[in-house]
């Protein structure tokens, strides 16, 4: 099986299964006070320390809380933000779904929401964006790098927009988070995921800026500064730290690999037209469409690549990616696009195997449409 799915998730790390093995023998409570909790409990803290530094903050001037994934620190950090006298948020049509349907649900709570337009290139209108961020506006939402198409959004100018307002600004960093600069120094609010970056599934995390006042989303024993109760899971945070280490040690190895296989798929998917600007962007990402081709069947007939037609979230809903559609192009253009996620393991041997497997398929397709 050829991976190229690196946006859904990414392959284990070895070193970070090293680091998490021990923790299936070792089964204290990371919150208990006799030696094993203690043990478990300094884990968690070396853990947390780790990924912070990969963050950005590694004076720790903001808190770093542990989550189930980038999907609950996204919906705390906008439900969070409108707890207060400001009831408006503003967001981007190409965010990710749990920003999106968040937003969506808060709309029907009495919270006034505007969502920003893209250009043809899939970055924001920062003129309209200008123009919706006043002082009524709790929150700007926007993510770093787009996981559909992978255009990197100005953050730093929006953020601009939502401080000169008296609004608080969330990052969903999670395509970002150990590949790319993250403005840290911008953002009031940050969500980053283990599974992107060689990490385990089922553990995110919430960066807040001190000085933030922010409510418990999860109530109970008062863990992790009285913000989210529940009892952490020292393998999983230990998993995080082990790639949140591994990705700042070894980003500049990673990113000239990933360049050199950017430019290996421009010559290769020469005959396909790429979604998205094509400076402005995490080279990782490729989102090609060939008019004519079925982007489903595609990927049905080739079972020996793993690739896909946008997020896995939406991949089950039959609707034609919701990114692609606010670039303006047509349900027929969306429907045969494909996303190709490449990464640390992926070969150069790989990617030429799967090109050819790729093309000659959609070359048959074309043929005989």
């Amino acid at each position: 099986m050829i991976y190229l799915d690196y946006q859904a998730t990414t392959p284990l790390a070895p070193e970070v299964r090293d680091a998490m093995l021990p923790w299936l023998d070792k089964f204290g409570n990371p919150h208990s006070p006799h030696r094993l909790g203690r043990e478990a409990g300094a884990a968690i803290e070396a853990a947390t320390a780790r990924i912070a530094s990969a963050v950005g903050d590694p004076d720790s001037k903001g808190r770093l809380i542990l989550t189930s994934g980038a999907t609950e620190a996204a919906n705390w950090a906008l439900q969070g933000a409108v707890a207060g006298t400001r009831r408006k948020i503003v967001t981007i049509a190409t965010e990710h779904a749990c920003v999106l349907d968040t937003a969506a649900w808060l709309a029907h709570q009495n919270v006034e929401l505007v969502v920003l337009p893209v250009l043809a290139n899939g970055l924001v209108d920062l003129d309209a964006a200008a123009r919706a961020i006043d002082e009524r506006t709790a929150l700007v939402a926007a993510m770093l790098v787009n996981n559909e198409i992978g255009v990197i959004q100005p953050v730093a100018d929006l953020a601009q927009y939502a401080h000169h307002a008296g609004a608080l600004f969330f990052c969903d960093a999670v395509q970002g988070f150990g590949r790319i600069d993250l403005p840290l120094d911008a953002c009031d609010l940050v969500a980053i995921s283990a599974h992107k970056i060689h990490g385990p599934k089922g553990i995110g995390a919430l960066w807040l800026r001190d000085g933030l006042d922010w409510p418990a989303m999860i109530h109970g024993g008062g863990q992790q500064h009285g913000l989210r109760s529940g009892t952490l899971s020292p393998m999983l945070a230990a998993g995080f730290g082990a790639a949140a280490m591994l990705a700042e040690q070894r980003r500049e190895q990673d990113m000239l690999h990933i360049n050199r296989l950017s430019d290996l798929a421009d010559d290769l998917f020469e005959d396909w037209t790429l979604n998205g600007d094509r400076d402005r962007r995490y080279g990782g990402n490729r989102n090609l469409r060939r008019d004519g081709v079925d982007a489903s069947r595609l990927i049905s007939e080739l079972r020996e690549i793993a690739f896909s037609a946008g997020s896995a979230c939406a991949s089950g809903s039959g609707r034609p990616s919701h990114v692609l559609r606010a670039l303006g192009l047509s349900e027929a253009q969306a429907r045969s696009a494909i996303r190709l996620g490449f990464g640390r393991y992926t070969t150069q041997e790989e990617l030429r195997e799967a090109a050819a497997l790729i093309n000659q398929a959609a070359a048959r397709q074309l043929e005989w449409a």
